[in-house]
């Protein structure tokens, strides 16, 4: 059957049911009561705006502020907004509870028909900033469950309320709690962890990962604690959580799980916070692989970019910086370009006291409307003006896949915080860095492609034909993948392999070493690899291809020589059965990174790849990014331009459309085949 979604007319609610015996036993009680219910993917309620803003509450604010916040909302076209609910601001010493501060943002809310996501934040020391993780003892468990009975039961009936964020920004970077409470979990944990069928040839297993192992089940467990909670109270509640640190916390996060317990997946997406390994005109770029990840990691949930970096940092974020009205517009098109269904920013109205005080906003501290919130509100009218939630992405069959045991892995071989600028291949997110080199290089294309985690990804499909696999610099594939892999590429796809990928398993025991178990798919085995400091190219069909640090050498038994230097093979094409691999073992994704230079590397990948979607550019426009969407025989291409200078690029379109704008910053055109866009400008193409 269909994921069904059950609406309540008067409090305009979605409700994502998993188990099909409790939606017959809904329906049946909601039937009885004169309700309707819709089989359906599409939200049945008013139209809610894709766009909006965190409203910061807190003591000392007057009614006329508040009122004012909620009346910048509506004017400007964002009716959705999040609220952090903070305890400590309803919480009497003497144990009461005063909910009149936020009662007065509600009644705002309710006044200009914006719809609240309520984010429950707990009390905890020095807490204001990002929040706990996880409780401390059993009785702050209590406490925290206290707290969401009496959060939830007065705000429930309230019409503005959308939903709840279970907590903000789960992930710890790595660190794994170690107090009482936490290691009673982590033994009734490994209790129920089944034997494994892993194979160690009779070498010892000396590295030992189970506090990653188990860092990963406690960030779901403490998030599912939570979602039963709020459901004790409001059974039918819309769920929600925002990951964070997206390219170094992915490692904590169990997408697939957290599925059981959510309406909705989300994600932080600060620049200023995030995006920190990269340069400042890549951050369109790496939002757009932010939302490729949580997009994966939703499956059939809508995403959201829960927060996005919307004013000033002065003294917060590791890198300071004001997003420009031109940045703030590249950021909402890219998360709409992915499929967001939400887009809320960080924050409308600045917080008076604590972390970030004074930062972050879109109004000034007058409380007028900056360049950057009516940049977002023409955003936002376009949107409802197209009604944009009827376009889907188009995504290519190229999926660049990663595993967390990679980065457990790279982690644990650091020897100190290695900076150095000539080993960044080997320092901690080189990895990350390697597969986004890969989405950015696709993306300059106009080829927008899946970022997943290996679990996320399909392994049961009879073919595979037409799809394919990158893997980059992902230096750890568990015994568990080995065959889904090989079985991928039996059955019709592509796999193409680079960098040290492969060459530890989940216990960093080194593969090429006892046996490489991928050698027929591969038609080889890794040689040697030389690690050669700084940078260095490969000639792949007289072309040079950038790499980075390791150029590896392959032990050929099958393969067809691709790339050869004296008596060294450097690079690999084999047939496995319907299915083709081809393997450069150098650490190219970084290399392209690193010079700035991807036409190489994008020769290859589109030789290699043959992705088949409506729109591309003509050729590789380094610097210029391009999204498609759809509906029906419509199309959408939403182009940004990160260049210096202004630029016109070709474009390859399906026959027999016609162009019309729908959206230019800077007075962008287009013709039947080309775009030509300004410096930092956004264009958006309707396409008939």
């Amino acid at each position: 059957m269909d994921k069904c979604f059950i609406t309540l007319p008067l409090q305009h609610k979605m409700y994502h049911q998993k188990s099909i015996c409790m939606f017959l036993k809904n329906c049946i009680y909601l039937l009885c009561l004169g309700v309707t219910f819709i089989t359906t993917t599409v939200k049945a309620q008013p139209y809610v705006s894709p766009i909006g803003a965190q409203v910061f509450i807190e003591p000392g604010q007057t009614d006329e502020e508040i009122n004012t916040w909620f009346k910048l909302l509506s004017e400007h076209q964002m009716n959705c907004c999040r609220i952090r609910m903070f305890e400590n601001y309803m919480k009497r010493p003497d144990g009461t509870w005063d909910f009149s501060l936020f009662d007065k943002a509600f009644k705002a809310a309710e006044r200009y028909n914006v719809k609240i996501v309520g984010t429950l934040f707990p009390a905890a020391p020095d807490n204001s900033l990002g929040g706990f993780k996880h409780p401390y003892s059993q009785s702050h468990l209590q406490e925290i469950a206290t707290y969401i009975k009496q959060v939830v039961t007065h705000f429930k009936t309230s019409p503005a309320l959308y939903g709840w964020v279970l907590m903000n920004e789960p992930g710890t970077g790595g660190w794994v709690p170690n107090d009482a409470f936490a290691n009673t979990q982590k033994s009734e944990w490994l209790k129920t962890l089944q034997p494994t069928a892993y194979n160690s040839k009779g070498y010892p297993q000396i590295v030992d990962f189970t506090p990653q192992q188990f860092l990963l089940h406690y960030n779901t467990w403490y998030l599912q604690w939570i979602a039963n909670e709020v459901k004790k109270y409001e059974p039918n509640a819309y769920l929600h959580v925002n990951s964070h640190q997206i390219f170094s916390n992915i490692a904590e996060y169990n997408f697939p799980a957290w599925r059981n317990f959510l309406s909705s997946l989300g994600a932080s997406a600060h620049p200023s916070w995030h995006y920190t390994m990269l340069h400042r005109n890549q951050y369109a770029t790496a939002l757009g692989a932010n939302c490729a990840i949580i997009r994966s990691g939703a499956g059939e949930l809508p995403f959201w970019v829960t927060e996005l970096q919307g004013g000033n940092n002065t003294y917060s974020g590791y890198k300071a910086f004001c997003p420009t009205k031109e940045e703030i517009t590249q950021w909402l098109w890219t998360s709409i370009g992915n499929g967001a269904e939400h887009i809320l920013f960080w924050c409308l109205n600045p917080r008076a006291v604590g972390d970030e005080a004074g930062e972050w906003a879109l109004v000034d501290f007058q409380n007028q409307p900056t360049d950057r919130l009516t940049a977002a509100s023409e955003v936002a009218k376009t949107l409802q003006k197209i009604n944009s939630s009827k376009f889907k992405p188009v995504v290519a069959n190229i999926h660049i896949l990663y595993t967390r045991e990679t980065l457990w892995v790279e982690k644990k071989a650091q020897l100190n915080d290695n900076t150095n600028n000539d080993y960044e291949g080997r320092n901690t997110g080189g990895a990350m860095k390697s597969a986004f080199a890969m989405y950015e290089t696709l993306l300059e294309n106009g080829i927008n492609s899946q970022f997943q985690c290996f679990d996320e990804f399909n392994w049961n499909k009879p073919s595979y034909k037409g799809e394919t696999i990158i893997l980059s610099g992902q230096i750890s594939l568990p015994s568990r993948y080995w065959e889904p892999l090989r079985n991928f590429v039996r059955n019709g796809g592509k796999l193409i392999m680079e960098g040290l990928s492969a060459f530890y398993d989940e216990n960093m025991f080194a593969l090429h070493h006892t046996g490489f178990p991928l050698q027929d798919v591969l038609g080889g085995a890794l040689k040697e690899v030389k690690c050669l400091p700084t940078d260095f190219s490969v000639n792949y069909q007289n072309a040079l291809l950038p790499a980075h640090l390791w150029k590896g050498s392959i032990y050929n038994t099958q393969g067809q020589i691709v790339v050869q230097e004296g008596n060294s093979v450097l690079a690999t094409r084999h047939r496995f059965v319907k299915g083709e691999t081809f393997w450069l073992p150098s650490l190219l994704g970084l290399g392209a990174l690193r010079s700035d230079k991807g036409e190489a590397l994008s020769h290859l990948l589109l030789a290699e790849a043959q992705p088949t979607v409506p729109f591309q550019f003509e050729t590789y426009q380094k610097g210029v990014q391009m999204y498609t969407m759809q509906k029906g025989n419509q199309y959408l291409t939403i182009l940004i331009n990160k260049r210096r200078q202004a630029t016109t690029v070709a474009l390859r379109c399906p026959k027999g459309v016609n162009p019309s704008i729908v959206f230019a910053d800077k007075g962008g055109s287009a013709t039947a085949n080309t775009a030509r866009l300004s410096s930092e400008e956004t264009l958006v193409i309707l396409w008939k």
